[in-house]
């Protein structure tokens, strides 16, 4: 019998259903067959070689052999670093002038390498330059929420073959922002604890849908996940900001990130996903109620009519068997 289970961070209402659960091969391959790239193309702002092709650098981790990790702003963003974030209102429409920052964080030099791919050296690197635009940007008044994320693969939204990640800065706090806070409210008003912590605790006492963990971060598939194989990365330490990570726990993200997206690597054919740190809009650092944590979505399915029209969704995967599978998988050689 399918069953109806409820996330309780978010609230969402998800239909597992067992009987449509497909094995990994089901979801592996579905996509167009992935080209061989070059390590250099020439026509790739990205790579190394061709830095005259993106703006000014805004930061970036060097090395003996040149960069490791670059910072430049989005040549084509939608929002602008200049002018004010002042509200119009008339009656029931309401604007403001379209005011933010949007970075691309070029994750290497090569073109043809991805974060599953990299050494978790690397993958540090990456994440450090995470933190440092996080602390540098939420210092704007004008922001009040900042989104960093990664689109690998067309069906997740990208537009350039080369690794990279976005940060986006917005002088709007997202309703969807809102939503979780709310519902962290309400459930540490009710119980007087962190939802975060107590979903933690519970999935490390059971297991079931653990995929791996270490010193400072737990990885596994949410109890009611709303598709197959989205995951969450979990920091241990209650915490409310993304910037308030450590160096020791970026040390300990980098391995963990690295493993779970090698794991879709070699489970599902390197498949099309994103991924996004959820954390506390820019005017809180450190609330009892809110945790920060990495959302991974692979895009091995689609949103159709019942979704859109529900707002509940259908995971054909069951978390405990998804969850399994990739506990199985042999990463090492990677």
């Amino acid at each position: 019998m399918e069953e109806i289970r409820q996330n309780i961070i978010t609230r969402d209402w998800v239909i597992i259903s067992k009987t449509r659960a497909g094995r990994p091969n089901e979801f592996a391959g579905k996509k167009k067959e992935r080209q061989v790239l070059p390590a250099y193309d020439s026509r790739c702002p990205f790579c190394a070689g061709n830095e005259h092709e993106t703006l000014d650098e805004s930061f970036a981790i060097r090395g003996n052999d040149g960069w490791r990790v670059r910072v430049v702003p989005n040549k084509f963003a939608a929002l602008s670093p200049h002018g004010q974030r002042n509200r119009r209102v008339a009656g029931v429409f309401r604007s403001m002038p379209a005011v933010g920052i949007q970075e691309v964080v070029i994750e290497h030099p090569r073109h043809d390498t991805t974060l599953a791919l990299m050494p978790e050296a690397h993958v540090a690197d990456v994440i450090r330059a995470y933190r440092q635009r996080y602390e540098h940007v939420r210092k704007d008044e004008r922001i009040e929420a900042i989104i960093i994320f990664k689109n690998h693969g067309e069906a997740a939204g990208t537009s350039l073959q080369h690794p990279h990640s976005q940060l986006v800065a917005t002088p709007i706090v997202p309703n969807q922002f809102r939503v979780r806070i709310d519902e962290s409210i309400r459930y540490f008003d009710d119980m007087g604890e962190c939802v975060y912590c107590r979903t933690i605790a519970e999935e490390l006492a059971s297991r079931e849908r653990v995929i791996e963990e270490n010193e400072h971060f737990v990885a596994f598939i949410p109890y009611a996940a709303l598709s197959p194989y989205h995951m969450w990365i979990f920091p241990k330490r209650h915490a409310s900001s993304f910037d308030d990570i450590t160096d020791a726990e970026v040390m300990s993200l980098a391995p963990i990130l690295k493993s779970v997206l090698a794991r879709l690597y070699v489970a599902l054919d390197d498949p099309d996903y994103n991924y996004s740190i959820r954390s506390l809009p820019t005017a809180g650092l450190r609330t009892e109620y809110f945790h920060w944590y990495v959302t991974i979505i692979p895009r091995i399915t689609k949103t159709a009519g019942f979704e859109f029209g529900s707002g509940m969704f259908i995971n054909t995967s069951v978390p405990e068997e998804s969850a399994a599978v990739l506990r199985d998988v042999e990463v090492d050689r990677l």
